[in-house]
């Protein structure tokens, strides 16, 4: 049976993830070292040995969520314990909370930090994926199958946009948004939440505009002025996002050499965090670039493959939900630090410094391969020896059921 079990596991997305990993803790050390000395007074190698023990307890979780079966997850009592967690943990942050970057978005923990909204998302996937999986018979009821998750899912991003953490948040509800649009659903139900987002848009937008010189503060209408003219305010708001630019340009095809960047002298703040993209740019060149994008999109990919072939609706959308986090996370990370979409401070999965999003990052992986192998272990070993049983109940005695193997000898 173990046996079986470990033939069915998918390998190649366990050495992607591994690869990823692996890859991000070099180059952190390479972002970090010359900050860590200079500005921290730390040793060069701080930041690196802080993400390997992160790697490793991040590998264990992994491994622990590997061989775990998914479908416990899907339990009243454990469904009732995370979103306890998560709420509890968000509503922690405004009381214990640890502020930088303006967001107080941390709890300190003896020597470390952890960071509540990241564990929300993958909250969020599990109970969404959990709760619409089992409302499979009245999933096109608004007020019994939709509405319930989905008021779930507006207070968690509602507390995670308080602290303030608006990149987070704005994740979380892509992420929910994702799961609903494949949750079976019919066209006519999702135009009737459509609808209904418009109609509670309109609703909030005076408190918008009555509440605008607190939800629009300084530091976030200078990020939408560094977004829209960078190079005009590059002393001030636009100073990271030119000097992302200048690390990207100097970088060329080859790069300018592993710990060869220039950038990360103290010109390109958050180098070995929410930059490490510009600095992998700089220094390993579009080889480097392209080696991280071929890999999360690879681990995004066959998280959608996963989900298509999952006969069980929940480990479809809990795949669905880790794809979809990995992706629209990497998009607005490398959007924010290309100039294609404001800066959010969402760091890049799997290769960013920091423990609480290689933790979750780790234990979605771990789920995402569960999925993966149940679906491996059913089609090889179940669906193959399976004869599928007739319905008798309903004939008549004396009657023959025109389906061919129930007559078979």
């Amino acid at each position: 049976m173990l046996k079986k079990i470990l033939k069915s596991y998918d390998y190649s997305i366990i050495t992607v993830y591994m690869l990823l990993c692996l890859f991000g803790l070099i180059m952190i050390y390479s972002a970090s070292m010359v900050m860590a000395v200079q500005y921290y007074g730390y040793p060069a190698d701080f930041f690196y040995q802080k993400q390997k023990i992160n790697l490793a307890i991040g590998f264990l979780f992994f491994l622990f969520f590997a061989l775990f079966p998914y479908k416990a997850f899907k339990s009243k009592k454990f469904l009732v314990f995370i979103t306890i967690a998560a709420i509890f943990g968000l509503l922690a942050v405004d009381i214990f909370g640890h502020a930088t970057n303006n967001a107080q978005s941390w709890i300190q923990l003896g020597t470390r930090k952890i960071q509540p909204s990241e564990f929300a998302k993958l909250s969020v996937i599990v109970y969404l994926s959990a709760v619409y999986s089992k409302k499979q018979a009245y999933i096109n009821q608004l007020d019994k199958g939709v509405l319930p998750p989905l008021i779930f899912l507006i207070f968690v991003c509602f507390l995670i946009a308080m602290e303030p953490d608006n990149g987070t948040a704005f994740i979380t509800f892509l992420i929910g948004m994702m799961i609903i649009m494949c949750s079976g659903m019919r066209l006519k139900t999702i135009f009737k939440l459509s609808l209904l987002g418009l109609l509670l848009a309109a609703v909030l937008a005076p408190i918008v505009i009555l509440k605008s010189d607190k939800i629009f503060t300084d530091n976030r209408i200078g990020r939408i002025y560094g977004f829209l003219d960078p190079f005009g305010t590059g002393q001030n708001e636009g100073f990271q996002l030119v000097n992302s630019f200048l690390a990207i340009g100097s970088g060329g095809l080859k790069g300018l050499g592993l710990g060869q960047s220039v950038q990360k002298l103290g010109y390109l703040p958050e180098a070995h965090t929410d930059f490490i993209m510009a600095i992998i740019a700089e220094e390993l060149g579009v080889f480097g670039v392209v080696f991280v994008l071929t890999g999360i999109s690879f681990i995004v990919l066959r998280g959608i493959y996963i989900s298509t072939r999952s006969r069980d609706p929940f480990g479809s959308m809990l795949a669905i939900g880790i794809s979809g986090m990995i992706g629209i996370q990497s998009f607005i990370n490398l959007g924010g630090m290309s100039g294609l979409i404001p800066i959010t401070g969402v760091p890049l999965p799997f290769i960013s410094y920091g423990g609480s999003s290689i933790l979750v990052l780790s234990i979605a992986m771990g789920i995402l391969a569960n999925v993966s192998m149940f679906n491996q272990y059913e089609e090889k070993y179940k669906t193959k020896n399976t004869v599928p049983v007739p319905r008798t109940d309903r004939l008549h005695e004396g009657s023959q059921d025109k389906r061919p193997w129930v007559n078979l000898k």
